[in-house]
């Protein structure tokens, strides 16, 4: 089982962010303080666990969690500031809304503007190597596939309910045949001829 905290005489946050390579939608990030004690088998990388566990996680993780956070940054504001200005935005959003303020910082990955004057630390691989930042990846995954689901059902000729806006074939097939929608990043130049749809 992952350890719950890289160091233990500051209250520690972990934080990572979900959907930073989409085609659609936003970007989400999540914090997460964990109890001291908290250790759980199914915990890991939001990528290396199933749908219906991480389910059971994001359960776990909202009723046992000293405190959490989930934030966002839309599509158009990704096109406007650039996906990695968007999901620094995101995580300090995520940060800023935790009912306990956090004194040490655990990021997944290898760089991050500062938080405040908050230390961190960035950790490549982060979500699988300590619990808090794994809890965060799961709940900025399941947040954002349930956004995804959403707003599958206003443009269902995507796939989103399956792709979650990923670049899968599916997705890329259905921009070629059908354009661009309001939830598309346009800045990751995803269609050649950038085709609006008519609404």
């Amino acid at each position: 089982m992952l350890p719950a905290f890289y160091q233990e005489n500051q209250i520690e946050a972990g934080c990572d962010e979900a959907g930073r390579g989409c085609y659609a939608g936003p970007v989400f990030a999540a914090a997460v303080i964990l109890p001291i004690n908290f250790k759980h088998p199914l915990l890991n990388d939001s990528k290396q666990v199933g749908a219906k566990q991480r389910k059971i996680l994001r359960e776990v993780i909202e009723s046992n969690a000293i405190a959490w956070s989930v934030a966002s940054v839309d599509a158009e504001e990704i096109d406007r500031i650039n996906i990695l200005k968007a999901s620094f935005k995101a995580m300090h959003m995520a940060i800023d809304q935790l009912k306990v303020k956090p004194e040490f910082l655990l990021i997944d990955g290898n760089r991050f503007p500062s938080y405040k004057k908050i230390p961190h630390l960035c950790i490549v691989k982060g979500d699988g190597k300590y619990a808090s930042i794994a809890a965060a990846s799961i709940l900025a995954k399941t947040y954002r596939d349930a956004y995804m689901e959403k707003i599958h059902a206003q443009f269902p000729q995507y796939g989103w309910n399956s792709n979650k806006g990923y670049g899968t074939l599916e997705h890329r097939l259905a921009i070629e045949a059908n354009g661009l929608c309001m939830h598309h990043r346009r800045s990751f130049n995803i269609s050649p001829t950038q085709i609006e749809m008519p609404f």
